[in-house]
This record gives C-alpha cells, sequence and structure tokens, in this order.
C-alpha cells in the first residue's frame, strides 16, 4: 500500500484536488456538492497519476530514477492497472451527482490527462492535455451548479494557462532523463531556456486574467498581486543565469501558487 500511494503522484494529486475543492466552495456549491466534487478530482487524479507510473515504468528503470515505486519492484505493474481502472470508476460514479454535463466536462478533462500518459507527452502537442483538462476544472465546478452555468472565459483561459504552465514546470527537472528515453515532448523541443520564459510568461497571463477579467473593479490586493508576480519571475529568471540554478522553477512555483489563491478567491462565477 504505501508503494501504491507513493505511485499515484501524490502532490499534484493533492495540489488539484485542493484547488477543485476551493473552487466548489467558493462557487457556492453545497456540502454534498463539495465533497462529491472533491472525491471525484480526487480519485480522477489517482487514476492519472498511477497510469503515468504504469506506462513510464520501463523509461524509468532504464534511466534508474529513484522514487518509482512500479520500475523498482515495489508493486506489480498489475495491481496498478487495476488500481487505475478502479480509480476512474470512483471519479466517473462521484461526477454523476454534479449532472450529465458536468460528468461530461470531467470525464473530457481525465480524457485528456490520460491521452497524455498514454503518448501526447512524446509529441509537439504535450502541452494541449494540461491546458484543456485545468481548463475544464472550472467548468466541472459550475456546471453542477443549479441552472448548469458556464464558467466566463476569462476563467476558463487562467485555468487553462496554469495548466500549461504547470506542463513546462513538472518536465523541466526531467528533461535529460526524458530525452535519453525517447521522450521529446514541447518543452524538449523548445529547450529549457524557453521552455522557463515561456511557463512565467503563462503563470503571468494566468495572474492578469485572474485580476482584471472578473466584473468591477480589482481589488486592491488583486492589483498588487500583478506587480508582484512580475517581480517574482523576473528576480527568478535574472537568477537563473547562474549554473544549476532552480531560481526560475521556484519562482514560478510561488507565482503558481498566487494564481491559486486568485482563482480560488474568484469563486468560480458564471458568465
Amino acid at each position: 500500500m504505501p508503494a501504491l500511494a507513493r505511485a499515484c503522484h501524490p502532490a499534484p494529486s493533492l495540489a488539484v484536488t485542493a484547488v477543485a475543492t476551493g473552487l466548489a466552495v467558493s462557487a457556492g456549491r453545497t456540502a454534498v456538492g463539495v465533497l462529491t466534487v472533491a472525491v471525484a478530482v480526487l480519485a480522477g487524479q489517482l487514476s492519472v497519476g498511477w497510469l503515468n507510473d504504469l506506462v513510464d515504468a520501463p523509461r524509468d528503470a532504464e534511466v534508474g530514477r529513484a522514487g518509482k515505486p512500479v520500475a523498482a519492484g515495489e508493486v506489480s505493474p498489475a495491481t496498478v492497472r487495476t488500481a487505475v481502472f478502479a480509480a476512474a470508476a470512483v471519479a466517473i460514479g462521484f461526477s454523476l451527482p454534479s449532472g450529465p454535463l458536468a460528468t461530461v466536462a470531467h470525464v473530457a478533462a481525465l480524457t485528456s490527462a490520460w491521452a497524455y500518459d498514454l503518448g501526447v507527452k512524446a509529441t509537439a502537442f504535450s502541452v494541449l492535455p494540461y491546458s484543456v483538462s485545468f481548463g475544464l476544472l472550472p467548468a466541472f465546478v459550475t456546471l453542477g451548479l443549479p441552472g448548469q452555468p458556464l464558467p466566463p472565459a476569462w476563467l476558463v483561459g487562467a485555468a487553462a494557462s496554469l495548466g500549461a504552465a504547470a506542463h513546462f514546470v513538472n518536465v523541466l527537472p526531467d528533461l535529460a532523463d526524458d530525452a535519453a528515453t525517447g521522450v521529446r515532448g514541447l518543452p524538449h523541443r523548445l529547450g529549457a531556456g524557453a521552455s522557463r520564459l515561456l511557463s512565467a510568461a503563462l503563470v503571468l497571463v494566468a495572474s492578469v486574467l485572474l485580476v482584471l477579467g472578473p466584473p468591477g473593479a480589482p481589488s486592491a490586493a488583486g492589483l498588487m498581486a500583478v506587480p508582484a508576480a512580475a517581480l517574482i519571475l523576473g528576480i527568478g529568471l535574472f537568477r537563473n543565469r547562474r549554473p544549476h540554478s532552480r531560481a526560475a522553477f521556484r519562482a514560478v512555483l510561488l507565482v503558481a501558487v498566487i494564481d491559486v489563491v486568485l482563482l480560488i478567491r474568484s469563486g468560480a462565477p458564471t458568465g
């Protein structure tokens, strides 16, 4: 069980679940609605994480990547395969109480994420599943509200931008290992430097959309968020000129955290 838990990519799984739960609370979903959203998203993320480790096991073993239970033989592929299907079934089952349209949105997001695991990650279109899956997250939340309203375009755009940035940030530490095993996604084709710049630009775009997108005058905190994000990114990129520096990586992550707070504070409004 501990090995199976490590194989699910627990940190990103919990992070995405926390964001979805926060959106559900701020959007005004009922207590039952919030619970079903949380369970559905967590189960979906578990299925995606387990599928990722299952598919990547041969490559992980080839490069001796640490912390990969399937590649290390700590848990059998058959067990992980069963977990993938079980988690996917739970994800779909707990999406149903949100209604048919919300269920379709969540299944589409999961299908996009599964497609990444199953091969899109090694193509020039590797960023698309992240953008699509993250962009559909607010739709899953709002379509479960009375009247099944769609989220506004600026919120979907901000979530999609955050998803795209997450792809570049997630892949950056493993560029060399991925290239050695034949994985050539968009970040690999662009190179580390361009990928850092693009991830920084994407989280800044998300910041601007989340501050200026909602109707009415932006809050003082929101107006401070954009220049603060630009300053953090500028310092990170400047310090990243040093050899083996991870300053840009940390800066992008910090701004992403700010964006997530802004995303949840937006209340998943409807358009």
